[in-house]
């Protein structure tokens, strides 16, 4: 059988055996797909196991693995197959110390025009994850290590991982992290773990971001602090609204505001639409559409709009 017809078997096998996957025959075409050499597959296959969480194919998981970090480039493009099999196996809960570490330090260099790219840092990532989740004693180094990757996408899966770890050693990771500097996307990760891990004591340290001179930092930062829901955030990110001019923050700021979900900022944006120019209270409307689902804070927003009686305001309401 040519190599594209046994792709192409192993593929239509996988397709016929997800309606049942716990079956005899389903495990022996897993199975079968996983020892292929074909990463397409293999990537398939394990994306199969951990959605039926079949335990019983750990062992050729890790063979898998172990097989496409043999000449990598060539087995496994783009590292695909790799990603979906420690994946799977962090999904399972898999105690696979040897793979996970192979993984947070494996670096897959592909030609690329005009040079080469690392494509593993999505692998260091999720493996970052199952070392989290196995509670390898020495996971705090391999985060420390791959929050200075040289690849963005890496640096922000060592602050989520931090973050899950729930490992208070982790907080002067992330605030070493961010003091630093570094990608206003990075910062704001750590920043959101430093939220998860310690936010009583890292508050005042997150709330001077707002003041950050890299104004993508400055809304990234106030996201967080209003998906954080901390009843002290609102002051600080009042604020900050009543001070920043640029329109687009001005908005975030809003934004976040109604994102705490509280009493204080539902009626301080309420105020803005009874109060303020028709250009705030559109804004405060624009930032209250969240509660569109939520009826009773919605119908305050609507009888707030309804009494000042505007009518391009009320147009917002449809």
């Amino acid at each position: 059988m040519a190599r594209s017809q046994r792709l192409e078997a192993l593929l239509d096998g996988l397709t016929q055996v997800q309606a049942n996957p716990y079956s005899e025959e389903a495990i022996v075409h897993l199975r079968t797909t996983l020892k292929s050499r074909y990463a397409i597959a293999v990537l398939r296959a394990a994306q199969l196991v951990a959605s039926a969480e079949l335990s019983v194919l750990l062992p050729e998981l890790t063979a898998a693995f172990d097989r496409f970090m043999i000449a990598p480039v060539e087995t496994d493009p783009n590292c695909l197959a790799k990603e979906a099999i420690a994946d799977a196996l962090y999904r399972l809960n898999a105690g696979t110390e040897e793979v996970f570490l192979r993984g947070i330090r494996h670096i897959q260099m592909e030609p690329v025009w005009g040079g080469r790219v690392d494509t593993a840092a999505k692998l260091r990532g999720i493996c970052a994850l199952g070392l989290v989740r196995m509670n390898y004693p020495g996971v705090m180094t391999e985060l420390a290590d791959l929050l200075a990757d040289p690849e963005v996408p890496a640096r922000i899966a060592a602050a989520r991982a931090i973050a899950y770890s729930e490992n208070g050693a982790g907080v002067p990771l992330l605030r070493l992290r961010a003091r630093i500097g570094d990608d206003p996307t990075v910062v704001a990760e750590c920043l959101i773990a430093l939220l998860k891990l310690a936010p009583t004591q890292s508050f005042p340290f997150i709330v001077s971001f707002l003041d950050a001179p890299n104004p993508q930092l400055q809304e990234l930062t106030a996201l967080a602090l209003g998906d954080s829901r901390l009843p002290a955030a609102f002051e600080p990110l009042r604020r900050w609204w009543c001070h920043t001019t640029e329109p687009e923050l001005r908005q975030t700021a809003l934004l976040a505001i109604a994102l705490l979900r509280q009493e204080a900022a539902l009626e301080f944006l309420l105020a803005l639409i009874a109060h303020e120019p028709p250009v705030v209270a559109k804004g405060a409307i624009a930032a209250l559409q969240i509660y569109r689902d939520t009826p009773p804070l919605w119908q305050q927003v609507e009888a707030a709009v309804l009494q000042r009686g505007d009518r391009a305001l009320i147009e917002m309401l449809r």
